[in-house]
């Protein structure tokens, strides 16, 4: 079934040329109309049959004057995006830079540096007289060296995107990129279905509360749904999600417009209805009973590295899983960490601003525990949200993190334009939508290929980074790398804004100020207070 606008066009054409044969019957000079109407026709023929850009593909013609508005960049372009973008998750330099890299073009600039370098806030790393060669093919991360089944992967893979709020195009081209680029494909909550295995790339299975695919009639866990497809040689990792930044404590939501027969199916949903997945999970409530499921679903699916993704909430809650990590001798293989300003998908407005720790001082946070109980050389950190560069994956990993997830960055490689109608099921791109008149644009032949370019020239810039900074690996990459202005006149270190912890300083008297309640109100048996102070 093709677009609305794209039946438009069709039933358009045919109504000029009838016009024009039946006044051309009655006024022979009328043949001079086809003058202008040819090239117009043309136009819209070339838009529909080509498969290059979809926005062209689904509004012929009309689509065109978007790309017209790229040709007179930056002057006019720049102050139309500027002005109707403000508050978006990516800027204009964000997208530009992904849709060149996307597309195999010129990533380059010219005149300097784009921001304002005096500004508070600006960010910048430290090069060396000295620079390294660093081989991209080389930045890898093996995940789970203790299981029977370790899974080294990208150090930049994308993110949890479920089946659902993308749809089997979107799902088939970003599994397709993967499978080019040598990557892993989060699957999101939503369930592992055909078309993520369709396109052979790596899979990192995400179970979230609503068990989706692993689920019983009764919406509970079912171990023996879970391991038919845990075990599957496609699947390489498994992600049990707490949270997530955009909604955290809220449950995942697909609007009821995006809910077709076959996402009813899959998800063991009924129709007509929005899909809102529990706030949280029924097979545990206590810290150790969380690292309890967390063994048990790594001894389901035969020894794969299992994790846990969460948005950094009450500090003494990852405090007391870090208890029940020492008491019980249970570690997880990976922890992903989501910030309070991530998310691709529908999410209510209070929670998306206003809940959940931002990222920096989230994973800093996590860190920060893991090393301060040794634990950190046992579990790989991922470190998600609004990462799309070279800079933003080392950035991260001056943090503390292993390895990085981008789920905006592959959505815009995917072509998305930032329409924000996600929610609405009409996405004009074709990769939001359930709409099968608005899939029929994105082509996964073209935009498997935009995925792959998009992490090969981001993990090259992160490569060439490194050795402009003298290093040879990610491993050598210190908190003091990383500068932040924080005044006109005042610039900073990582290091010397943020507390860093020394391997095993949490068993050490006294116990660190900025971690000393967190650490005496937490408690391995539960969530709750265990004491006040």
């Amino acid at each position: 079934m093709k677009s609305m606008t794209r039946l438009i066009f069709l039933f358009f054409t045919l109504f000029v040329l009838l016009v024009n044969l039946f006044l051309s019957r009655i006024f022979p000079h009328i043949w001079w109309s086809f003058v202008f109407f040819a090239p117009v026709l043309t136009i819209g023929f070339t838009d529909m049959l080509q498969k290059r850009h979809t926005i062209r593909r689904n509004f012929p013609i009309i689509g065109n004057f978007r790309y017209l508005m790229e040709l007179v960049r930056p002057e006019i372009n720049q102050y139309f995006v500027e002005s109707n973008t403000s508050g978006t998750p990516f800027n204009r330099l964000d997208r530009s830079l992904v849709y060149q890299r996307a597309k195999g073009e010129l990533d380059t600039i010219p005149f300097g540096t784009q921001k304002n370098v005096y500004e508070v806030g600006y960010e910048w790393v430290t090069h060396s007289i000295l620079p390294k060669h660093v081989d991209p093919a080389g930045l890898r991360v093996t995940i789970g060296s203790a299981c029977a089944k370790p899974y080294s992967t990208s150090i930049f893979n994308i993110g949890a995107m479920s089946f659902g709020s993308l749809n089997a195009n979107a799902v088939r081209a970003l599994n397709q990129g993967a499978k080019i680029g040598g990557f892993a494909q989060n699957t999101g909550e939503g369930g592992l279905t055909h078309y993520h295995l369709s396109g052979g790339g790596d899979l990192i299975w995400q179970i979230g509360t609503g068990y989706f695919g692993c689920r019983t009639p009764e919406g509970k866990f079912s171990s023996e749904r879970f391991t038919e497809k845990a075990v599957l040689p496609q699947v390489k990792m498994i992600e049990l999600k707490l949270s997530q930044g955009a909604k955290p404590g809220h449950g995942g939501i697909l609007p009821a417009a995006k809910v077709t027969k076959e996402i009813a199916q899959i998800r063991g949903v009924p129709m007509g209805q929005s899909v809102i997945s529990p706030p949280g999970h029924s097979e545990f409530s206590t810290p150790i009973e969380l690292l309890q499921f967390t063994q048990r679903l790594r001894e389901l699916s035969s020894g794969k590295p299992v994790g846990f993704k969460l948005c950094l909430g009450k500090p003494r809650e990852f405090v007391a899983i870090a208890k029940a990590m020492q008491k019980t001798g249970i570690t997880p293989d990976f922890i992903t960490v989501d910030g309070g300003e991530g998310g691709t998908g529908a999410a209510p407005l209070e929670f998306s601003n206003y809940v959940g720790f931002p990222l920096n001082e989230g994973l800093i946070f996590v860190h920060n525990i893991l090393v301060g109980f040794s634990l950190r050389h046992k579990i790989k950190i991922i470190s998600s949200g609004k990462i799309n560069s070279g800079f933003g994956i080392l950035k991260h990993m001056v943090m503390g993190a292993d390895l990085c997830y981008s789920s905006r960055g592959m959505m815009l490689a995917l072509g998305c334009i930032q329409a924000l109608s996600c929610n609405t099921n009409k996405c004009p791109t074709g990769i939001t939508t359930q709409d099968p008149r608005l899939m029929v644009g994105l082509v996964v032949a073209e935009k498997n290929k935009r995925v792959a370019n998009f992490h090969k020239a981001t993990i090259k810039s992160f490569a060439e980074i490194l050795g402009a900074m003298g290093l040879e690996s990610p491993k050598h990459l210190k908190p003091w790398h990383l500068l932040r202005r924080v005044a006109l006149d005042q610039v900073k270190d990582y290091s010397e804004i943020y507390p860093y912890l020394k391997d095993g300083d949490l068993f050490k008297e006294p116990l660190p100020p900025e971690f000393l309640r967190a650490y005496q109100t937490s408690s391995a048996e539960t969530f709750d207070v265990a004491s006040r102070v």
